[in-house]
């Protein structure tokens, strides 16, 4: 089973400073930016089986569609999409009961269903682009247009099981986040 999640964060962080004169010459200068208009959110499967295979074979599956909608007005307002990863574990997580990130390739696919303006592009466009988890990477992207849109994908995720892993449920993480 692997799961997957969107980790998204917010801190503010409010203090009080020593109110602190500037110098008679000092030239203060003040910018006003607007706060872009709308969301930028994304969908991802919340829990997804691969399925399972014999120790030094190989699973390869779709993890379900993600979709990533963007509704802000600002102008451009192009995205990117991160994906990372765990290991997969059963058990302690001894090292025959992990099967690493250097055995975990991923790779978007093509846009399955796109709306809106601007240019598109996935990070794996086919299964030869496919790219381990050692590090994160850029699954999908909006490198240009002013349009609000919405596109979404069918990942694969392979797994290549190593010869002298143990028997089990193994899990891990799959994150998808957009910024």
């Amino acid at each position: 089973m692997t799961s997957f999640g969107v980790i998204a964060g917010f801190a503010l962080l409010v203090y009080a400073a020593p109110l602190v004169t500037p110098p008679r010459s000092a030239a203060v200068t003040l910018t006003i930016a607007q706060a872009p208009v709308g969301e930028l959110t994304i969908t991802v499967p919340a829990v997804v089986s691969l399925g399972g295979g014999p120790p030094g074979g190989t699973i390869s599956q779709q993890m379900g569609a993600v979709t990533v909608r963007d509704t802000r007005s600002a102008s451009p307002n192009t995205w990117a999409v991160t994906v990372t990863a765990t290991a997969f574990t059963t058990g302690a997580g001894t090292p025959a009961q992990t099967i690493p990130t250097t055995r975990v390739s991923y790779w978007s696919g093509p846009a399955t269903r796109a709306s809106g303006g601007g240019s598109l592009a996935p990070g794996q466009p086919t299964s030869a682009q496919a790219q381990t988890l050692t590090a994160p990477r850029t699954a999908f992207r909006k490198i240009s247009g002013n349009a609000p849109n919405r596109v979404s994908w069918q990942p694969t995720l392979v797994i290549s099981i190593p010869s002298g892993a143990a028997t089990g449920l193994y899990s891990g993480r799959v994150t998808h986040s957009v910024s």
